[in-house]
């Protein structure tokens, strides 16, 4: 049942299952538990629609380069699928068996962990089952770029397609506008005992279960575990600690302008690196989309219109944000456009603040960096996507400088893919949970959602990460089916 905890604040007494967090990861999970007989409680910090008091909470200053990291998340049911574009790629054998450049290893399973549970999490997004990962164009000649193969959801916005399922569920209790304020770990057992949590008038009160998952998102499971005083003392958390490490984003990188030959077609192209590109120039994988804009007159109407939205977005202080959400190019110019990967890096990470939020929880700053490997892998890409059109006879691209001069600064935006922060590694030297996503150094403290990602790869983050929630479940509920029959 749907609860708000505002007004109901009656828990059970305890509970086989804690999830925190109800976008994609935390839904899919509370509902397969509670089906299988499990006793779920799935807590939510908004309520059913945007609310500033909920969405302000995601507040965080930026000392990297800029990630717009309150205005790309939703606090609310649903989270972040309530303006999910909707593009689905699974991930693919290499993205697990090639190691990432630099000290850090990649993933400590195999892909075949999680391929078995593709079909079931194409269904969660209303893919038909059987159906194919299609190309809308052929590949470029020269090995390097194959044709992107991806589908669409509708897309799915799981708290309206869910909603009925969540209030109706036999052993589930869904409470909104309630806020995870601390996890509270017990150093003799190694078990995380029970959360706080709290009203949007600091009313607190704890909650107690046999296994506890956050699913959050990048930013705030690895925020949620950075608060916790408990956690710190027992050393299972430091400040200088791999949580909030390694955190990435895919790049859209200004890669610059191309002019088609006469007699090409101008709609829109997406290419995606091979396995052998990668090997070959030892960089990493990325989707790069072409197109040519249509001839739109500039004047009358167009120009006024134009104008206005300058002159509002300039008087309001906020053009910056204004051009990410919608960066308009002139007529005629070819547009290349990209999603490519970004390699784990310690440097790109979160860190505590002093300064409390309005329940009393220590905010975060993001300092999102690329690396050396980074910037090779965005001039790679550049100049051989340049070199291959003019070898094809496609047209002629013109890189923007910095592409291919890694002195010179990036013009980039990021694509709202916040992973990492809670990486997944074989021991904690290298990361934050094990191979079950389970928080080293706990028995009973859980993470889900892509903050787990141990490489990012260049595919939406939303189809591999259902895929591991999944799995988690599974997971969960042979370990609470064993736990039981030893009782």
């Amino acid at each position: 049942m749907i609860n708000d905890y505002q007004a109901q604040k009656t828990l059970r007494d305890r509970y086989d299952v804690c999830i925190i967090g109800a976008g994609p990861a935390g839904i899919t999970l509370a509902l397969h538990l509670a089906k299988a007989g499990w006793q779920v409680v799935l807590l939510e910090g908004g309520g059913h629609e945007y609310a500033p008091r909920s969405q302000e909470l995601y507040k965080c200053t930026s000392s990297g380069l800029e990630l717009y990291a309150e205005e790309t998340r939703l606090r609310f049911l649903g989270g972040t699928s309530n303006h999910w574009a909707g593009r689905c790629r699974p991930f693919t054998a290499s993205d697990f068996a090639v190691q990432p450049p630099g000290n850090l290893p990649g993933w400590p399973i195999p892909y075949a962990e999680i391929e078995r549970y593709l079909p079931a999490a194409m269904d969660i997004v209303d893919l038909p089952q059987g159906k194919e990962f299609q190309p809308l164009n052929a590949g470029l000649k020269g090995g390097d770029f194959d044709a992107d193969r991806f589908l669409l959801s509708p897309p799915t916005r799981f708290a309206q397609k869910y909603g009925a399922a969540l209030n109706e569920t036999p052993g589930l209790d869904v409470f909104l506008n309630c806020n995870c304020v601390d996890l509270e770990f017990d150093q003799a057992s190694g078990r995380l005992s029970s959360v706080q949590v709290s009203d949007y008038e600091r009313n607190r009160q704890r909650l107690v279960a046999r296994q506890f998952i956050l699913a959050t998102g990048a930013i705030e499971n690895a925020r949620q575990l950075l608060n916790s005083q408990s956690l710190q003392a027992a050393g299972v958390i430091s400040r200088d600690g791999m949580v909030g490490r390694c955190f990435m984003e895919h790049l859209n990188v200004d890669m610059g302008t191309f002019i088609l030959r006469d007699g090409q077609d101008g709609s829109q192209h997406q290419y995606y690196t091979t396995d052998a590109f990668v090997a070959e120039y030892r960089a990493g994988k990325g989707n790069v989309t072409t197109a040519v804009l249509d001839d739109v007159r500039t004047y009358g109407r167009t120009a006024e219109v134009k104008h206005f939205l300058e002159n509002l977005a300039c008087e309001m202080g906020v053009a910056s944000k204004i051009a990410f959400i919608a960066n308009f190019s002139c007529p005629g110019d070819g547009v290349i456009s990209t999603m490519i990967e970004q390699f784990p890096n310690v440097q790109s990470h979160l860190s505590l603040l002093d300064e409390k939020d309005a329940l009393g929880v220590g905010k975060v700053n993001v300092n999102w960096a690329l690396s050396d490997d980074d910037r090779h892998t965005i001039k790679c890409i550049g100049s051989e996507l340049a070199k291959q059109f003019a070898e094809m006879g496609l047209g002629f691209v013109k890189l923007n400088e910095f592409v291919y001069d890694p002195s010179l600064p990036l013009k980039l935006q990021p694509h709202a893919h916040h992973m990492g922060t809670t990486r997944m590694a074989a021991s904690p030297e290298f990361g934050v949970v094990d191979s079950d996503c389970k928080v080293f150094g706990t028995h009973n403290l859980y993470v889900a959602g892509s903050s787990i990602f141990a490489t990012s790869g260049a595919s939406n983050p939303t189809m591999p990460l259902l895929q591991f929630a999944l799995r988690l479940a599974d997971h969960l509920d042979e370990k609470l089916k064993t736990t039981r029959k030893a009782v």
